[in-house]
C-alpha cells in the first residue's frame, strides 16, 4: 500500500471535470441557426451584386462632342450649348450643357465652364456693371475674358479640353484651369 501512495506523489493524475457534451437542443439551434444565414444570404448577393456593379464597371474615356463650326468663333466669348451622353451608375440621361467659347490672343481657341467658384450660379459676359468680363449675380464675383477669378470667387472657372477637326470644334473633359 506504501508503493502505490508513493506512485500517486510522484506521478499525480490529472483529474478532468466532466465532459461537456453538446445537447439536442444546442444543436439544433446551431443547424437552424446556421441553415438560415444561409438562406437569408441567397437574395442578398444579387441586391449587394446590383448595387456595388457600377462601381466595379471600367471608366470609359470621355467622349469629344461636336460643338460648333470653327469659323463661328470670335475673340469675344460666346455661349453654346450641347448636350453629352452621361450614365450615373445605371442610370442614362442626355443633359444640356453651356460653355463660353472664344480665342485668346494669339488665336487659340478656349473654353470655359460657366459655374461660378463661389457658389455655382451661372456666369455671364459683358455685364454693364464689369464691361469685358465675366460676372456672376449672385454675389458680384468676376472673373477675366480667360476666366481668372478677380474677386469673390476663390479659383478661375474651369476650362474644357478643346479639340479642332474638320472645321468643327469640340469640347471633351472638364478640369482646372491652365489659362491663368
Amino acid at each position: 500500500m506504501s508503493e502505490n501512495k508513493d506512485q500517486e506523489t510522484q506521478f499525480p493524475v490529472k483529474q478532468t471535470g466532466p465532459k461537456r457534451e453538446m445537447s439536442r437542443r444546442q444543436f439544433l439551434s446551431y443547424a437552424l441557426g446556421g441553415t438560415s444565414a444561409f438562406m437569408a444570404a441567397g437574395p442578398l448577393i444579387p441586391m449587394i451584386r446590383f448595387a456595388v456593379d457600377p462601381i466595379l464597371q471600367p471608366k470609359g474615356e470621355a467622349d469629344w462632342v461636336k460643338v460648333v463650326e470653327e469659323s463661328k468663333i470670335q475673340s469675344e466669348p460666346q455661349s453654346f450649348k450641347f448636350t453629352v451622353n452621361q450614365v450615373d451608375g445605371w442610370y442614362e440621361s442626355t443633359p444640356t450643357i453651356e460653355a463660353w467659347i472664344a480665342k485668346d490672343d494669339s488665336g487659340e481657341i478656349f473654353a470655359l465652364n460657366p459655374t461660378c467658384k463661389h457658389l455655382g450660379c451661372t456666369v455671364n459676359w459683358n455685364n454693364p456693371k464689369f464691361p469685358n468680363e465675366y460676372y456672376c449675380p449672385c454675389h458680384d464675383a468676376h472673373y477675366t475674358k480667360l476666366g481668372k477669378n478677380l474677386a469673390v470667387a476663390p479659383a478661375p472657372l474651369d476650362q474644357y479640353e478643346v479639340k479642332v477637326d474638320g472645321g468643327f470644334v469640340y469640347l471633351g473633359k472638364l478640369h482646372p484651369n491652365e489659362l491663368v
